[in-house]
């Protein structure tokens, strides 16, 4: 017994040992990033279609008052309540103090410039799909947005999903390396992949998720249950979404369907973001939804 006892002592060690090595964050570097330069105004296009004010604005913030990250809102979900930080400029309270590289390194691997995994309620599972021009462009335009000293709140996390070194064991079951939707594809039914996958991350809200939190990617875009509890949030495939490229493109700029109702919840937000893109970016969004299987 006590021999048997040592082993699965000295095995749990092993394997803890291993999960830790394995788990150790990756960093995008700045080595990566030099020989890019940011643009601004480039930077805006790629901050509304990837829904930043969307979560991080204050709750019920309108016009400009959307440009000011304050955080605040609360997401539910089955393993507690995140509440989104603050991630303005200010150097104390958001992320003024940040460098191009630990923007990246949030971005694509959901790590902090202190090595603490973020929670996968912040979409890094889909930003990691960004081009590495696209994220020098955002933080160019960063730095134009206004400051703000309000603090942070926690989250709502209970023991055991409160220890962030477990989100690198999650990092390495689920996050993705590539596309959903692959094969060729028409130049235009790419770039609405790329802004409907990595920068709007659309599957976030509209595709089902397993026990573990974690997109069902087997039923991409089919429509999942609503985290607030009430209803659910439609499917996109061209199965259960039969409107013409044109109107979908119409509702992503207006907020209004085809049959003129307008979109409500959390989708108000989402048209307001996407209603800063041109007419070419979400009529390629549209042909990427009519082009799913």
């Amino acid at each position: 017994m006590r021999r048997l006892t040592l082993l699965a002592a000295t095995t749990g060690l092993i394997v803890l040992g291993v999960l830790w090595v394995m788990t150790i964050p990756d960093r995008t570097s700045a080595d990566e990033l030099s020989g890019f330069t940011g643009d601004a105004g480039r930077g805006e296009t790629v901050f509304w279609a990837g829904g930043c004010a969307s979560c991080h604005a204050a709750p019920d913030a309108d016009g400009d008052a959307r440009l000011v990250l304050t955080g605040g809102q609360r997401f539910p979900s089955d393993f507690g309540t995140f509440v989104a930080p603050n991630i303005s400029p200010d150097p104390v309270a958001g992320i003024g103090s940040w460098t191009v590289a630990d923007f990246a390194t949030a971005l694509r691997h959901g790590v902090s410039p202190d090595g603490t995994y973020y929670y996968p309620a912040f979409p890094y599972t889909a930003y990691a799909l960004t081009e590495t021009q696209d994220l020098v462009d955002l933080w160019a335009f960063w730095q134009t947005l206004p400051a703000t000293p309000v603090a942070s709140l926690p989250h709502d996390v209970a023991f055991p999903f409160n220890i962030r070194r477990t989100v690198g064991v999650w990092n390495l079951l689920f996050l993705p390396q590539d596309f959903n939707v692959s094969g060729p594809l028409e130049p235009e039914v790419a770039r609405g992949r790329y802004l409907a996958e990595a920068l709007a991350h659309c599957g976030e809200c509209h595709t089902p998720r397993n026990a573990l939190g974690a997109l069902d990617r087997g039923a991409w875009l089919g429509g999942a249950p609503n985290p607030t509890g009430d209803g659910t949030i439609p499917g996109l495939t061209s199965a259960q979404l039969n409107w013409s490229a044109g109107e979908i493109s119409a509702y992503l700029a207006d907020g209004f369907t085809p049959e003129f109702d307008s979109a409500g919840g959390h989708m108000v937000s989402v048209i307001r973001n996407l209603a800063h893109l041109d007419d070419d970016d979400r009529m390629a969004i549209a042909a990427y939804l009519k082009a799913l299987p």
